[in-house]
């Protein structure tokens, strides 16, 4: 089992900074990532994507900010356990105890989660066919954005991370952007700067239908069942103070829409 005065769970940008804070006190922290490298998202999303929203850093990559990091805690000589995750955590009396599931061991007395959104794997396409193409013509993350050089490329997904690696490919290949569903979660400017640039095709469900059935009346599944009413009158109610409600009729007449005051 290692002992050390901090365990940190997750080698992200803040995992990475917590390990410089910690140093400066003069504690020494061991750094867990079930990612096969560190820099967390930044490195494994978007390493060669512009960020904006560092302090005092006006622009740098995914990889350069991690770089500057690993070079920041090196006088720490902190180690990193990665392509490991976490499987158990768990307290005994003042210490904690972390497990992996490389059967490894650490105790400490304090720790520090700072897995971001948690243990990073990506959703794969759920065919046996695709695990043979992966890292071939099957990506689940950019690498390296020059292997996309002058391609074709069909980017599957609606979030920040799709929108942000269309618009970024979209400078050096030709790119179609894939959504199951008719609106993107993603930033609404991204996804206006898209459209307003107009270099990326996209494909919703909803272009998909309306393709599918342009001109035709989409037809009514046989299970569906139901009453096509046609109101002749309605009335509303206004509260009013003192119980004085305005009730208003409304009634169709050769087709127009009358209106009569009942109450009060």
């Amino acid at each position: 089992m290692k002992k050390t005065d901090v365990i940190i769970i997750g080698a992200g940008p803040v995992g990475l900074f917590a390990v410089h804070q910690l140093g400066i006190k003069g504690l020494k922290a061991v750094v867990i990532d079930n990612l096969d490298k560190a820099g967390g998202q930044c490195i494994e999303l978007y390493p060669d994507k512009p960020i904006y929203d560092i302090p005092a850093v006006p622009e740098c990559t995914g990889e350069q900010l991690t770089t500057r990091l690993l070079e920041q805690i090196k006088p720490f000589k902190t180690e990193l356990f990665l392509n490991e995750r976490v499987d158990e955590v768990k307290q005994e009396k003042d210490n904690w105890i972390v497990k992996t599931n490389n059967k490894n061991q650490f105790t400490a007395p304090n720790i520090i989660i700072a897995g971001g959104v948690g243990s990073f794997e990506p959703r794969k396409i759920s065919l046996k066919e695709a695990e043979k193409l992966e890292g071939k013509s099957v990506f689940y993350a950019v690498k390296n954005k020059e292997h996309f050089q002058n391609k074709k490329i069909s980017i599957f997904g609606g979030g920040d991370s799709a929108l942000d690696w269309a618009l970024e490919l979209s400078k050096i290949a030709k790119v179609t952007l894939v959504h199951r569903r008719e609106e993107f979660r993603g930033a609404p400017h991204t996804l206006e700067q898209i459209k307003k640039e107009g270099k990326i095709n996209l494909k919703t469900k909803f272009d998909e239908i309306d393709k599918k059935y342009k001109g035709k009346e989409i037809p009514r599944p046989k299970y569906w069942n139901g009453y096509c009413v046609y109101p002749d009158s309605f009335e509303f109610w206004l509260q009013g103070e003192g119980r004085l409600h305005d009730r208003v009729e409304y009634k169709i007449k050769s087709g127009q829409w009358t209106t009569k005051l009942l109450y009060p």
